[in-house]
């Protein structure tokens, strides 16, 4: 099949996704929010949509063109059962998407404020220009979600900022491949969010639930994705810029962090240009001890915002 083709059919058949999504998801709340928390989390009686209703969560993007300094041909692990003998031979251009919806499942748990959801966001990297491999998809992730999520009273506020909700997650995270290619890992992720003006940051370290070294597709992972994150949110002019950060907090020579910076400017409606750059380990699961540089352009509907 020729590469415009696929190219075609792969746009028509997430174009026709995320139109089935938008008819079912009420975009306008985005569009005019003042609170991005406020609308995303359904933290006031105001922003609520009730139980079963099928919302983003994090970014929804597609990125078609998208560049690695050094895409990783032979993925590794400290468990010798999960390192791959022969390299695969990458591209450095591939394309990425991402979708991320969420859904409340109940409200009002204790003192009549918290609600638990559920999240999911899947996460591809596709070597659509790589027809010498017939085009794979290198990576896909997936993450479930359990999250419990607690508001803050609305008009606390310390010089300005002002502390809008606090929860944790059971979060489950894997790339759905068998050996020697198969990454995953459970976590209780905790989290705090903040606004100050047009910013917004989150918080969120998290704990690995322990796993036996034999049994483990990817021992010491917090060595390099690290044991926590935070991403800042600032708006200007209807455009937004975001800053993914996350580090195993060590001052030392065995430091290991990652960065994510998307710059969404508006076109149409709720579809913007993004342009995605980020740098260090971890850019997907099977990349977890890899460190890259990659920069990516597309369109998204959905952001942090």
């Amino acid at each position: 099949m020729k590469l415009s083709s696929i190219i075609f059919i792969w746009g028509m058949l997430l174009c026709s996704s995320l139109n089935l999504f938008a008819q079912q998801t009420d975009f306008k709340n985005f569009e005019t929010r003042e609170s991005t928390l406020d609308e995303r989390w359904e933290l006031t009686s105001e922003s609520s949509q009730g139980t079963f209703v099928v919302v983003p969560y994090k970014p929804i993007y597609i990125l078609p063109g998208r560049w690695s300094n050094r895409p990783n041909k032979l993925p590794t692990s400290l468990n010798p059962d999960n390192v791959a003998k022969i390299p695969n031979d990458y591209n450095n251009f591939e394309a990425r998407f991402q979708l991320s919806i969420k859904t409340k499942i109940t409200s009002g748990l204790l003192f009549g404020k918290g609600d638990i959801w559920l999240g999911f966001t899947q996460t591809a990297n596709w070597q659509v220009f790589n027809e010498k491999l017939s085009r794979p998809f290198r990576e896909l992730n997936y993450e479930p979600e359990v999250i419990f999520n607690y508001p803050l009273p609305s008009d606390a506020s310390i010089f300005g900022l002002k502390p809008k909700m606090v929860g944790l997650a059971l979060n489950h995270q894997s790339n759905g491949k068998s050996l020697p290619y198969s990454r995953s890992w459970n976590r209780v992720v905790f989290h705090a969010a903040f606004e100050y003006r047009d910013l917004s940051f989150t918080i969120r370290p998290w704990i690995r639930f322990s796993e036996k070294f034999d049994t483990d597709d990817n021992p010491q992972i917090g060595n390099y994705i690290g044991v926590g994150d935070a991403t800042f949110v600032y708006t200007h002019k209807e455009q937004v810029f975001s800053l993914l950060v996350r580090s195993n907090m060590r001052l030392n020579n065995r430091f290991k962090g990652y960065a994510d910076f998307t710059w969404s400017y508006p076109i149409k409606g709720n579809l913007k240009a993004i342009l995605q750059v980020t740098h260090g380990y971890g850019e997907t699961l099977i990349d977890y001890n890899y460190k890259q540089t990659t920069v990516g352009l597309g369109v998204s509907l959905i952001e942090w915002l």
